[in-house]
C-alpha cells in the first residue's frame, strides 16, 4: 500500500471500509491516535469546539475579542 494510500486510508472512512482484510491488516495505526469520540467523551468537551473551530488565521477583531478576552 502506498503511502497516500494509507493516508487515504486513514481519513476516508469510505475508502477505508472499501479495503480488503488483508490491507487493513497492513495498516498502520493512525498517529493521531482514536478519531471518533464516545458521547461520554465528547460530553466532556463541551464548549471547547468553538476555540478548536478558530484558526486565527483570518484575523478578525470580533474572534480575537471573544476568543481571547
Amino acid at each position: 500500500m502506498s503511502r497516500l494510500d494509507i493516508i487515504r486510508a486513514w481519513k476516508d472512512e469510505s475508502y477505508r471500509l472499501s479495503l480488503s482484510a488483508d490491507q487493513l491488516a497492513g495498516l498502520p495505526a493512525n498517529p493521531a491516535g482514536a478519531v471518533e469520540l464516545t458521547d461520554a467523551e465528547a460530553a466532556t468537551i463541551d464548549g471547547k469546539l468553538a476555540l478548536a473551530g478558530c484558526s486565527g488565521c483570518h484575523g478578525s477583531r470580533v474572534c480575537a475579542r471573544v476568543f481571547l478576552g
